[in-house]
């Protein structure tokens, strides 16, 4: 197993083996374990509730569990480890009486509550709830606020690590140990007990308040180094820990009181007080509302539907004193940016860049979703004849599992072949493709299949569901399930296509199902499995560590082997008409994609320190992120990492952020001293999702003589690279009514694909009103039919809302005009992001109308950056509701990233506020304003006018 690298830093103070690699090289074949000994079936009702996919019974001895035509064991089989520390001691969950049974969601940012890695640390490692950092000790919980980061490592990683400001505590208390007494979807209570004194305290991501419930002692407040008051309200004390302001809360009638580095507050027989880090020292007042409106518990809610995936993000809070009920919560930026909820001026630091504060108990994101398809559509450009060749190589090979024998390597090869299967079908070859079949459907079923050398295992104490053998702590740390799962569901997900009898609950999908139970289950009432064991609604992507174990918290490296789970997740509920896990995978893609492209690529170079000299990271920690692997310190493979495995599902949406790929494929060649050759199939078709005709340069010129990486293939790189230099890369700005769908754009021509699973044929409609009918059970391309039935963002039939644009300036609601294009003048280089420099001003004078209740800004403005590389613009409207001169309300939207290829792309409000200040009212005699300028980038570019497809659409009528 490889260790971690010296070059990583922030270690924990105990040394931990690594939360997942993925060797450069194919891995030695791992010996087989001792075979399960099949036990007699379980009573009827057991199996049907295993079918179900409910917990089997509890019996003495090893059972097998059917489920379907397939079955798991109870047991682990003989010689093999559950979850231990980290000197091989069997672990327990540490959890309460009030917890204990309830599914543990390991893999989380606070899960080293519940999973005690260390035998001598039984409270916790630093937790990064952001904006605020916990560890819990003895005496209580410290909690700091990190404002700088440090990069360490040589220049490799930075971080906000956690320092205690402040520990939130009991007079006297010292506790044996804190366990994890109750959760909710990003929110954790810990508790303490030394027999005479308890205390509880919930936290969670985004709050930035500390609840706390004690009993047996007064409130006591330690901080590192004595304070400075800067407000005493009696029961109300504002302090200052080296530079950083925080309130606490007791009780109305108490009263705080400080000596030295102590603070304290007697409860008066009531048990409740709360600790909250402020934005600024003026805050006060603000926080002060909300301080006894304690949060009880979070949920996040999603759906999809027309292209389109909602999330809302929801808190409980019980008033402890008065009736307030608000609370306050920020936002990460992946949140920000997608909702077009009113947010405070107040923001925090973190190491996801900045959060924005919201007043109000649930906020809503709106994303288009990414795109899925099973393969990349068939075109002329990929010659059959050679495609067939490579086909066979991989379909015929001696091995064609390359010795695979733990889940890991077993889920890459499953997905290798998966991969081909579409290919196959594609060029008429149904024999290899009925081969393929054959062999996944084998590999399959041997582990679906409990009794054999390799199989799953259930673990009543834990709640999780376990491949033996395994690998890379996938057993005794309970890492990376998302990561080898992902590879089987998408396997089936494949299989399903062609035969949905196999995938039937009463065959093999019942199974498949278990796997997603224990990844991503979407239930919160499931007694055997917790709530999406990997995946952080909060953070917006996954966490590969289950016990959470590190000085920097949890850690992902792989996150496009998350997003190949979600994708499978689409492609598996599409296949089997399961439209609750195919609209789970929607929210997991969409969301987690924006996460990997903000906190893993820097996309809007908004998130990574100055100080921190990489375009890109090879693992995010939760004190930051590291240009790293576990395994290696090859540039090749820190890039690859977060590519690997290039599917049809999992990868197109990365094509969203292209700038983002050229900065990361030149960082790469730099560092590399030069272009890929180990991981050069990888790395040729990530560039391919920005620049085609360049990934295929290197194809043509290096596809000779290389090895695949062990979950690529020749077949699939070629077909790849082809397919994107004839249709061009990703467009994400249109999307189909279908989550299995996409759209892709070379030269200004758009090519337009979609799956269709069902067995009748159907017609999909993309954004930009483009359809394409798709038959029954295949995939089918065209540039559509038919013009856009809606060529304005929601307007008012009357159109009296709605306004064009037109050359000079003008806004108008006259529906005539004569297609034109401004010149938006360049950056010059430099940042612009949020302030108007050379802008195009649009304007329309004595406006009136009424305010629509829950109405907002909406527009669509086509640009063109033609052939220039690295520009965005950016618009800004703008309300003077009774022309007097003072705008009212001005709402700066997220600039948009144009593409170096000539062609309209449509910029819109779902790109997200930057900014928002005052509030909108009626119209009298008003001024709207629309300001479009270039945020960054060295060349001019356009932006259409006279036409119905450049509008902006005010919320009036």
């Amino acid at each position: 197993m490889p260790v971690p690298h010296a070059h990583r830093a922030a270690p924990p103070v105990r040394a931990a083996p690594p939360v997942r690699a993925a060797p450069p090289v194919r891995a030695a074949p791992r010996a087989r374990t001792t075979p399960l000994v099949r036990a007699a079936p379980l009573l009827l009702a057991a199996a049907l509730a295993a079918v179900g996919l409910g917990p089997a019974a509890s019996p003495a001895a090893a059972a097998t569990v059917p489920v379907g035509a397939g079955s798991y064991s109870d047991t682990r089989p003989a010689g093999t480890s559950g979850p231990t520390t980290a000197t091989g001691t069997p672990v327990t969950p540490k959890v309460t009486p009030a917890a204990d049974g309830k599914p543990v969601p390991t893999n989380d940012w606070w899960s080293s509550l519940a999973f005690q890695r260390y035998g001598d640390n039984p409270y916790s490692t630093p937790m990064y709830g952001h904006p605020l950092t916990y560890q819990a000790v003895a005496g209580g919980l410290e909690i700091g606020y990190p404002t700088g980061p440090a990069v360490v490592g040589d220049g490799r990683q930075y971080e906000f690590a956690h320092k205690r400001d402040l520990t939130v505590g009991l007079a006297g208390l010292n506790s044996p140990d804190t366990r994890a007494d109750s959760w909710s979807d990003w929110t954790v209570t810990p508790y303490w007990s030394d027999g005479a004194r308890t205390l509880r305290t919930t936290i969670g991501h985004g709050s930035p308040f500390v609840y706390a419930q004690g009993s047996g002692g007064n409130a006591l407040i330690t901080t590192a180094g004595n304070p400075t008051v800067f407000a005493d309200q009696g029961n109300v004390l504002g302090i200052t820990v080296d530079g950083r302001h925080y309130a606490l809360f007791a009780p109305t009638g108490s009263d705080w009181n400080v000596s030295g580095s102590t603070i304290s507050a007697a409860l008066g027989g009531r048990n409740y007080f709360s600790v909250a880090v402020l934005p600024s020292a003026d805050a006060l007042a603000t926080y002060r509302k909300y301080a006894y409106s304690f949060v009880t518990g979070s949920r996040v809610d999603w759906s999809t539907a027309g292209g389109t995936v909602r999330a809302t993000y929801t808190l409980t809070t019980e008033a402890r004193e008065g009736t307030e009920r608000g609370t306050l919560q920020a936002l990460y930026r992946h949140q920000w940016l997608h909702t077009s909820d009113p947010l405070t001026p107040y923001t925090y630091v973190s190491p996801r860049g900045t959060m924005k504060v919201r007043e109000g108990t649930s906020f809503t994101t709106t994303q288009r979703t990414a795109p899925v398809l099973p393969a990349l559509p068939r075109t002329d450009d990929v010659d059959a004849a050679r495609l067939r060749t490579h086909l066979n190589e991989a379909a015929y090979a001696a091995d064609p599992f390359s010795g695979a024998v733990d889940t890991y390597w077993t889920g890459k090869a499953l997905g290798r072949l998966a991969q081909l299967v579409p290919l196959a079908d594609q060029i008429g070859e149904t024999g290899t493709r009925d081969r393929l079949l054959a062999l996944i459907k084998g590999r399959l079923q041997d582990w679906f299949t409990a009794g054999g050398a390799n199989g799953f295992a259930y673990d009543r104490t834990w709640k999780t569901l376990t491949g033996y053998p395994a690998s890379y702590g996938s057993d005794t740390e309970l890492n990376d399930h998302h990561f080898h799962y992902g590879y089987y569901v998408y396997a089936a997900a494949i299989t399903a296509q062609y035969d949905p009898g196999w995938a039937a609950d009463s065959a093999w999908g019942g199974m498949v199902k278990a796997l997603v139970r224990d990844t991503a289950n979407p239930s919160r009432t499931d007694s055997a499995f917790p709530f999406l064991r990997g995946f952080d609604v909060y953070a917006g992507h996954s966490w590969a560590s289950g016990h959470q174990g590190f000085a920097a918290g949890n850690n992902q490296e792989s996150s496009s082997e998350s997003t190949n789970l979600s994708a499978a997740l689409v492609l598996w509920g599409s296949a089997t008409g399961d439209t609750a896990l195919r609209d789970l995978g929607s929210y997991l893609l969409a969301t987690e994609g924006e996460a990997i492209a903000q906190y893993w690529f820097d996309a809007d170079q908004q998130v990574f320190p100055a100080s921190f000299r990489h375009d890109t990271a090879g693992m995010v920690w939760g004190s930051g992120a590291a240009y790293a692997t576990w395994w290696t310190a090859n540039p090749e493979e820190i890039h690859g990492i977060n590519v690997l495995p290039v599917t049809g599902g999992g990868s197109l949406h990365l094509g969203g952020h292209k700038d983002a790929i050229r900065r990361n494929t030149a960082e790469m060649e730099r560092e590399n001293g030069g272009p890929a050759a180990e991981w050069r199939d990888i790395l040729w078709e990530f560039q391919s999702l920005a620049d085609p005709g360049a990934a295929k340069a290197k194809w043509d010129a290096g596809h000779a003589a290389y090895t695949p990486e062990a979950g690529e293939s020749k077949a699939h790189t070629y077909h790849w690279i082809t397919t994107l230099n004839a249709v061009g890369a990703p467009d994400p700005s249109v999307t189909g009514d279908v989550p299995t769908s996409a759209v892709f754009s070379r030269n200004g021509t758009r090519t337009y694909a979609a799956h269709n699973h069902g067995a009748a044929a159907r017609t999909v409609t993309f954004s930009d009103g483009r359809t394409l009918t798709v038959p029954p059970r295949s995939t089918a391309t065209g540039t559509g039919t038919g013009t856009d039935p809606d060529p304005d963002p929601d307007p008012d039939p009357s159109g009296g809302d709605t306004y064009r644009l037109r050359s000079g300036g003008v806004l108008t609601t006259d529906t005539g005009g004569t297609a034109g294009s401004d010149t938006i003048p360049s950056a010059g280089g430099a940042n612009h992001d949020g302030t108007p420099h050379g802008q195009l001003v649009y304007e329309a004078r004595n406006v009136n109308g009424t305010l629509r209740a829950g109405g907002t800004t909406a527009f669509r403005l086509p640009v063109d950056a033609g052939t220039a590389v690295g520009l965005g613009q950016q618009a800004r409207v703008s309300y003077d509701l009774t022309g007097d001169g003072t705008f009212d309300r001005t709402e700066t939207y997220r600039y948009f990233a144009t593409d170096p290829l000539p062609g309209w792309e449509e910029y819109n409000q779902a790109r997200g506020l930057k900014s928002a200040t005052g509030a909108l009212g009626d119209l009298r005699g008003g001024t709207i304003r629309l300001e479009v300028w270039s945020a960054i980038g060295s060349a001019d570019s356009r932006l259409r006018t006279g036409t119905d497809t450049a509008v902006l659409v005010i919320p009036y009528d």
